[in-house]
């Protein structure tokens, strides 16, 4: 095969994976800081290829909105994740909160409120006006107009069909995609798909899109990182937002757990296993066909190909830090959090959901960043910097 020229060479892509994970999302706002330090200060955008679920999905649309400056991007995440208040997410006040438990009672005391019966138990309000004013979704076609990214994904789960949908807008080269309760579909982003995917069940409300209702891209996700793949990434960053052997023990494992613990332990079913066990399949399947000779590989197959993996996850348990943090609740919220048996001892990996204030995310983002600083010659390697052990480092700082 004669040698090609850099300008022959086929661009290689680099997608970015952000998971769900509600307030632990903030995690990942560290990691994209590192990264914004790492990279060249005039970097523009060093990931083509944007997908993500739940809270990772708004990150991961605001990166896609100002691909034009990323370190603008992600000083505006660190921004608002670094200032956050739970009543910026959800009606956190003592009426809004007696209003939706009294709602709740009186349908299940009367059989039902036939079309009144209550759908979520907080009210999100807030996030979708937040949403509204800082993320201009019009930018998205206008970044790929101009090569700036060549694709953003959102994923949420149909209620419908019970699929795990991928909704993007990108290159007109991507075709959509269907496979076995999962599919890919072609559309123009707005809000609305935010709203779906960040839909936690029980605790906030479906999202209709379209004719169908949605909640959230972390349920049912069977294959995470396959939207990146069909979407054309050749290298892929994931960030995570669980530590490998984060779990909770209990003070008195022989109680029987409370509502809240149970509604933890199903929050960490639905947005922690998928991703850590995708990240492993793909490891897996790259060491086999490492061991394939070339003269065995179709070279018209572009499906058979080996994709370089970086995946960054938590050096700590994030329920831990939450527990440490559970003071800073409003009192309505603990209060209500208290009644289903949640408190800081019990149910704290529920907490570290819900927790959206700014001494809590600002420690997720500060463990975001040191996780990435201390793999940062990896962070060079991965994006072929060349640069030395000694590159001066631009910081953005948190409290901008």
């Amino acid at each position: 095969m004669p040698w090609l020229t850099d300008k022959e060479k086929p661009e290689v892509k680099t997608g970015l994976l952000l998971s769900g994970g509600g307030a632990r999302a903030a995690y990942q706002v560290g990691v994209l800081k590192a990264f914004a330090d790492i990279l060249p200060k005039d970097t523009k955008n060093p990931f083509p290829i944007l997908c993500g679920s739940s809270a990772g999905a708004i990150n991961a649309a605001a990166l896609a909105i100002y691909a034009d400056k990323y370190r603008e991007a992600v000083w505006r995440l660190v921004h608002v994740w670094g200032n956050f208040h739970v009543d910026q997410v959800f009606r956190a006040n003592f009426f809004g909160l007696t209003s939706s438990s009294a709602h709740w009672l009186a349908a299940l005391m009367l059989g039902g409120l036939g079309k009144y019966n209550p759908v979520a138990l907080l009210d999100r309000a807030p996030l979708l006006k937040l949403l509204e004013h800082n993320l201009p979704f019009q930018n998205i076609q206008k970044n790929i107009d101009n090569n700036l990214i060549h694709a953003l994904s959102i994923t949420a789960s149909s209620f419908t069909t019970g699929q795990s949908t991928a909704f993007y807008q990108g290159h007109e080269s991507i075709d959509p995609w269907q496979r076995a309760r999962r599919a890919g579909i072609r559309t123009e982003l707005n809000v609305k798909h935010l709203m779906a995917s960040s839909a936690i069940p029980f605790v906030f409300a479906a999202e209709k899109v379209e004719d169908e209702f949605f909640g959230d891209g972390s349920m049912r996700q069977t294959a995470p990182i396959s939207p990146a793949l069909h979407l054309g990434a050749d290298k892929i960053v994931v960030i995570g937002v669980k530590h490998s052997s984060e779990a909770p023990v209990l003070k008195n494992p022989g109680t029987n757990p409370s509502l809240g613990q149970l509604a933890g332990h199903v929050l960490d079913s639905i947005f922690l296993d998928n991703i850590d066990m995708d990240v492993e399949r793909l490891q897996r399947i790259n060491k086999t066909f490492s061991r394939i000779p070339n003269k065995h590989i179709p070279t018209d197959s572009a499906s058979l190909r080996q994709v370089e993996l970086l995946h960054i996850a938590p050096s700590q348990d994030l329920y831990k830090i939450a527990q440490k943090h559970a003071e800073l609740m409003p009192r309505s919220v603990r209060f209500f959090l208290h009644g289903i048996g949640v408190s800081k001892d019990r149910g704290s990996n529920l907490l570290s959901y819900l927790l959206f204030e700014k001494a809590y995310c600002r420690e997720l983002m500060n463990l975001g960043y040191g996780d990435a600083m201390e793999r940062r010659q990896e962070i060079i390697q991965f994006f072929n910097l060349g640069y030395g052990e000694h590159l001066p480092l631009v910081s953005i700082p948190h409290e901008a």
